[in-house]
């Protein structure tokens, strides 16, 4: 087999773009479903413009060449902004598909992402059989951490270092993101600790989540807001009173799971 410049295998690539309301994630696997590369950037207001910026750095990543992408399968918020995608395919889809792909049983997949969050259920089959998603309100997601963050005056990669130097949690009774930040300044105006502060808004998330449906069997959680915050999955399995499993690489889950659709659809055609 030829090798490109790299000294790679000259082999097809398979795409997954998975384009958010705050991030594009891009996921590049070869033939054997190995990741080659991955990319990503803040989606901007060009998602077709983003999404190539991806594409490019994930293929030097690669050390190999666009040509070499054979199919592309975009998901997201903005899926369908991706000019070089052969096709597109829902969020639940491409997160259940990227999750079943390493747990391969039967799992409750929790995506909590910048705007909105999702229950996902897969049977041992990898088949969905329910799925729930919240999206009325910003609460329980990662825009509600990012008000939390403004409000505090601070960034928002802060909070889980404060988060996790404490096991103390402040409640928060707001439902509502801007009175759930307001209710933050109060109980810093009575004195009571910013860390605790801080983990009880993240314990918020969780109880969010937890309202939208029941959470039984194995669970599994994905997303930005995850990766950024691990202490999220730990009050997870503390509600749960449970082991909670954080996917691998969670904030490209949607991103692979479009990836090994498009190996798929590749795959199926060569064999008719």
């Amino acid at each position: 087999m030829a090798e490109d410049r790299a000294g790679v295998p000259d082999e097809p690539l398979f795409c997954g773009v998975d384009v958010g309301a705050s991030s594009t994630k891009l996921v590049l696997l070869d033939g054997r479903g190995e990741i080659r590369g991955r990319a990503i950037r803040k989606s901007g207001v060009d998602y077709a413009a983003t999404a190539r910026v991806c594409l490019e750095a994930a293929v030097n990543e690669a050390g190999t060449e666009v040509g070499r992408v054979c199919r592309t399968v975009s998901t997201g918020y903005g899926r369908r902004n991706v000019d070089f995608a052969g096709d597109t395919r829902t969020e639940l889809q491409c997160h259940g598909v990227g999750c079943y792909d390493h747990y391969s049983e039967a799992i409750t997949i929790i995506d909590i992402g910048c705007q909105d969050n999702k229950i996902i259920r897969l049977d041992d089959s990898g088949r969905r059989v329910d799925f729930k998603m919240n999206r009325k309100c910003a609460a329980g997601t990662g825009a509600f951490l990012e008000e939390i963050a403004l409000r505090l005056d601070m960034q928002l990669e802060e909070l889980e270092g404060l988060a996790s130097s404490t096991d103390r949690v402040i409640p928060l009774n707001s439902f509502c993101t801007v009175f759930a930040s307001t209710e933050i300044l109060s109980h810093l105006r009575r004195g009571e600790p910013l860390a605790a502060l801080v983990r009880g808004a993240f314990a918020s998330v969780v109880n969010r989540v937890a309202e939208m449906d029941s959470l039984e069997g194995k669970v599994i959680v994905t997303g930005g807001v995850v990766a950024h915050n691990p202490s999220i999955a730990a009050l997870f399995a503390d509600k749960l009173g449970a082991e909670v499993k954080v996917s691998p690489f969670p904030q490209f889950t949607g991103a692979l799971g479009a990836a090994l659709i498009a190996r798929t659809q590749i795959t199926q055609s060569q064999e008719e």
